[in-house]
Formats: C-alpha cells, sequence, structure tokens
C-alpha cells in the first residue's frame, strides 16, 4: 500500500491576514491596561501581536493611528441611544452613566482619550453628534453645547478614577484627630468600595443636571 501522500502546500496568502485592525486595537488595549501606558510602542505592539515592526507598519502608520483606533473602539461601547427617543436631560443622564460605567473598565486610557482629538474616529463623532443634536433639538444654543458635553466628560472621568479607587482611600488611620468631621462622613458612606463610589456619582451627576436644567430654563426666559 502506498504511503498517504502530503497535501500539497497552498500558494498565496493566507485565507486570514496575520494582523487586522481588530486584533491591533485589542492589542493595544491589552498593553495599556496591563502595563501601562508608556509601554505602548510600536515594537511592543509588535512583540505583543507575534509579528515584526515592519509587518505592523504595513497596517498602521503610526501610533497615533493605534490611538485613535482605541478610542473609536472604546467610545463605540458608550450608550447614545437616549437621544432621539428620552428628554435631553435624561438622554444626557443616561449617555453620563454608560460613559462612567465604560472608562470604570479602561482607567488607564483616560489621560490618553482625554486629551486626544477625535479627527479620524468615526464612532466618537457619531456619538458626538447624537449627543449635540439631542441638546440642540431640546433648545440649547449652539454657543452651549460644547461646553454641555466638556463638563459632563470632566465629571465622567473623575468618576471612573472614583470607581476603581480601594475602599480606604479616605481613611485617615490614626490621624482621625485631624479631621474628626470628614473621618466621621467616611464611616456614613457605603462599606462597599462600588456602592460608595455609585452614590458619589449620583450626587454629582443629579446636581449637574439640575444645574443644567435651571440654565437651559433662564436661557428660555
Amino acid at each position: 500500500m502506498a504511503p498517504a501522500r502530503t497535501p500539497p502546500r497552498r500558494r498565496g496568502r493566507p485565507s486570514q491576514p496575520v494582523l487586522s485592525e481588530e486584533r491591533i486595537t485589542s492589542a493595544a488595549i491589552k498593553i495599556v491596561a496591563t502595563r501601562g501606558y508608556r509601554h505602548l510602542t510600536m515594537t511592543e505592539l509588535a512583540r505583543e501581536l507575534k509579528v515584526s515592526t515592519s509587518a505592523l507598519y504595513n497596517h498602521t502608520s503610526s501610533k497615533r493611528d493605534v490611538l485613535i483606533r482605541v478610542q473609536d473602539r472604546i467610545n463605540q461601547g458608550i450608550d447614545r441611544s437616549g437621544f432621539g427617543s428620552l428628554p435631553w436631560d435624561g438622554a444626557l443622564e443616561r449617555w453620563a452613566r454608560s460613559y462612567r460605567d465604560c472608562y470604570a473598565q479602561h482607567t488607564a486610557m483616560i489621560p490618553i482619550m482625554a486629551v486626544l482629538p477625535v479627527a479620524d474616529s468615526p464612532h466618537t463623532l457619531e456619538m458626538y453628534e447624537a449627543v449635540a443634536r439631542g441638546l440642540a433639538d431640546a433648545g440649547w444654543a449652539r454657543g452651549d453645547i460644547a461646553d454641555v458635553i466638556v463638563s459632563v466628560e470632566s465629571l465622567v472621568f473623575g468618576a471612573a478614577y472614583d470607581a476603581t479607587a480601594p475602599a480606604d482611600i479616605f481613611d485617615p488611620g490614626e490621624r482621625s484627630d485631624l479631621a474628626p468631621v470628614f473621618a466621621d462622613a467616611v464611616r456614613a458612606r457605603p462599606a462597599d468600595a462600588a456602592a460608595a463610589a455609585d452614590e458619589a456619582f449620583d450626587v454629582a451627576l443629579g446636581a449637574m443636571l439640575d444645574g443644567l436644567r435651571l440654565r437651559l430654563a433662564a436661557g428660555r426666559d
């Protein structure tokens, strides 16, 4: 009986590319989340993907290009569905809560995302357009819309950090005598760190929304 022949090797490129935008973006997020932003270099990214740096450059032009993709991937997960279906303040609240929850899972990316231009980020631009259009339809002046968005983002990024803070971050230890009122206030908070962070975010977001409602009403008068 003749030995089985080894099937001839198929020529041409593999049916599935070694690299893709999806893989590159996922690897970049992993590096930042596990090792920190300083380790996100094209060399480290190529090593994570198990390809040569030159091969990586065939799929992306620069680290900035990678960061734009990362920004767009993360922001794609933020819920903006309330705009167009809910009153502006309810939509803004849903958006803010989803935004905070999203970045609580990616706090290492906040220093990057907070200052990265949105150009060439289609999902991010679509998100901002939905928010801006919802606010404009509700009667917000064009000159105030971007300020409202930035104000919400400022709250969201800080709250995302707080959502991952250690439970004892405000514990004065043996020096409660220096801040007795503060120490009592800390003890009055929920013992669970996540619950305490949620409660603080509720207070801040509620106060912001109350203020924005008053501002919009005053602008209409």
